[in-house]
């Protein structure tokens, strides 16, 4: 008498557009090498997904720069990392609205701006002929995109990962990863809503792993007062 086969569990499909485990890991430990290519809005087939790393939180709603809401998103590691589809006409800002036991807080996606640098900044920086490197590398408050905010850039052509840190991420160098620009050592990110008088600093990998001290801005307009070291946003375009 032949024994009727028993069927074999089913496993879960992961759902569409998942970042994989290692990259999730990757993210929470701030040691992903592209940030980039995993956070922030990403195309998938007539959709979008939206992914970010919110430390602390255990629920995070996606909406419009206005408000509207447009997905709420589910979370991957405790740690902080959330993903979910999004309903969005097209790319565009938008803001995080996360929260846990102790309140609610609002988070602008860092990871949805484009670069501020430009492929000739990658040229002359990295040859050493760039005639105007101090309106490219430091703080500088700009409008990118729509919305206001600061852009931070650094050469540091032999750094594994660079992370802008100040009391705007309590100085968690996993928050504000900074984006690589391939061949010219320079490292870019724009962070919206900061504002003058933001302090700073930033916090680098060395090639061989090594988290090194946190650095003062070299190009920095201003500076804290001794003993403290860290550099500060100022705006310098009424300078006189």
């Amino acid at each position: 008498m032949s024994r009727r086969a028993e069927p074999k569990p089913r496993r879960a499909s992961p759902e569409r557009g998942a970042a994989s485990a290692a990259d999730v890991g990757a993210i929470v430990a701030g040691a992903h090498d592209d940030p980039f290519r995993i956070l922030g809005l990403h195309e998938i087939g007539q959709g979008w997904i939206a992914r970010t790393f919110i430390a602390g939180a255990d629920r995070v709603d996606a909406t419009l720069l206005d408000g509207t809401p447009i997905g709420t998103l589910r979370q991957r590691d405790a740690a902080g990392f959330f993903e979910g589809e999004v309903k969005l006409a097209g790319r565009q800002p938008i803001r995080y609205q996360a929260a846990n036991a102790q309140g609610e807080w609002s988070v602008v996606d860092p990871y949805v701006f484009g670069p501020v640098l430009g492929p000739l900044d990658d040229y002359y920086g990295a040859e050493g002929t760039h005639l105007r490197l101090y309106d490219r590398l430091g703080a500088h408050l700009i409008r990118h995109e729509g919305v206001e905010g600061v852009v931070f850039a650094l050469w540091a052509p032999n750094a594994r990962r660079v992370s802008v840190v100040g009391d705007f991420n309590a100085w968690d160098g996993r928050r504000h990863v900074m984006r690589k620009r391939m061949g010219s050592g320079l490292w870019e990110i724009f962070v919206p809503g900061l504002a003058e008088g933001a302090v700073y600093k930033y916090e680098l990998i060395a090639a061989d792993g090594r988290l090194l001290p946190l650095k003062s801005d070299p190009y920095g307009f201003a500076a804290e007062v001794r003993p403290k070291s860290a550099s500060i946003v100022a705006r310098v375009d009424a300078f006189e």
